[in-house]
């Protein structure tokens, strides 16, 4: 994707502890309808649920009338920050996750530098359906613990192999939103949330 100016954002959910984030570089060009797609990959969600954007009091996404949301596709990265609202980004209006969208500093382009892509992340996204961030905890507490009533269970939903702690890999983001949860995961939990560990690119 060619850029003009390029936003670095980082984007952080809501209630995790440790934190969940990642730090993207997306063209300012990008509407918010082009920057959900980006936002599913780099987090590591596969997609088909509803989405809104918060900019201020207002909402963005797909637009409905009746519940009062503004087209996404009429609004670029550059106009919602230039109104200095708060922004984030909701994605599955069932589990209610909530992203907070910071802007950390606004670039010019990097010649030969493929964007949009992750700069740096900590820790892997929770999986889909599983009820939310208290869910997920839930979740990881009971398939941590063979003794646990809903062991086998949480076994069955968590994806194999799955690591919370595990590392991003940095770089262009591809495959969005279809291949994101390959995409964005390494293997090395020995990040911290600001110098994460050096991670292979896919």
């Amino acid at each position: 994707m060619s850029a003009g100016q390029v936003y670095q954002l980082k984007i952080q959910m809501k209630g995790s502890k440790p934190p969940i984030w990642r730090r993207i570089q997306v063209p300012g060009q990008v509407s918010l309808a082009e920057l959900h797609p980006i936002i599913l990959a780099a987090m590591g969600w596969y997609g088909g649920h509803l989405y809104a954007f918060w900019v201020g009091g207002t909402q963005y996404g797909s637009p409905d009338p009746e519940l009062g949301m503004a087209d996404a596709q009429r609004l670029t990265l550059t106009a919602a920050a230039r109104t200095g609202a708060r922004l984030s980004y909701d994605y599955d209006f069932g589990d209610d996750w909530e992203h907070h969208i910071s802007v950390e500093k606004i670039l010019p382009p990097e010649p030969g530098v493929v964007y949009p892509r992750c700069v740096t992340g900590r820790r892997a996204c929770p999986p889909e359906d599983c009820g939310g961030m208290y869910g997920f905890y839930k979740l990881l507490q009971a398939a941590a613990d063979p003794q646990h009533p809903e062991h086998e269970r949480a076994q069955e939903i968590l994806p194999p192999d799955y690591d919370p702690a595990i590392s991003i890999s940095t770089g262009p983001i591809a495959g969005w939103p279809t291949q994101a949860n390959t995409w964005c995961y390494s293997t090395r939990p020995d990040a911290t949330d600001d110098q994460p560990a050096q991670t292979r690119q896919a």
